[in-house]
């Protein structure tokens, strides 16, 4: 949490971004933009700005691990920009505030399935009763296979 005066003796709590128990996004991390948002609202629509383009510096993100970074430029697909920011925009509520909220935790579920690192592989081989049942499986349907051939009179 930070804490910062402005316009006279009036202190606002600024959260940062919670992602985990661990991991926190500063605010200087995050840009939002807020537009008018397309479908129903009614004359709503026209006059507020509710839909929001949340932008997230990924790319220079101290939070981050280069990892992690790589995984969430994969998991954001076309929503990451050349210069490394990921964009996440919220529109389907009528409300700022929730559109905001919305888009904020988009934004976290993403980055918290980029923080699970995939499980490695591990090589393992055939059993041997395994290859010989495929072995017994082929040779059988070849059997099948060749006696399909064309009949001929041995009269």
């Amino acid at each position: 949490m930070a804490l910062f005066a402005s316009g006279g003796a009036a202190w606002h709590v600024r959260r940062m971004l919670q992602i985990t128990p661990t991991l926190e996004i500063a605010d200087w991390e995050l840009t939002e933009t807020f537009t008018r948002a397309s479908g129903p609202g009614g004359q709503n629509v026209n006059k507020v700005s509710t839909a929001v383009e949340l932008r997230f510096e990924a790319d220079r993100s101290p939070s981050l691990t280069g990892p992690v970074k790589s995984r969430l430029k994969r998991l954001a697909g076309r929503r990451w920009t050349l210069d490394g920011a990921l964009i996440i925009r919220a529109e389907e509520e009528r409300s700022q505030a929730r559109n905001r909220a919305i888009a904020r935790e988009r934004l976290a579920d993403l980055i918290r399935k980029a923080l699970v690192a995939p499980k490695q592989r591990i090589a393992t081989r055939p059993t041997l009763g395994s290859k010989k049942r495929r072995l017994k499986s082929k040779k059988e349907r070849g059997e099948v296979k060749a006696l399909r051939g064309r009949i001929t009179d041995d009269d």
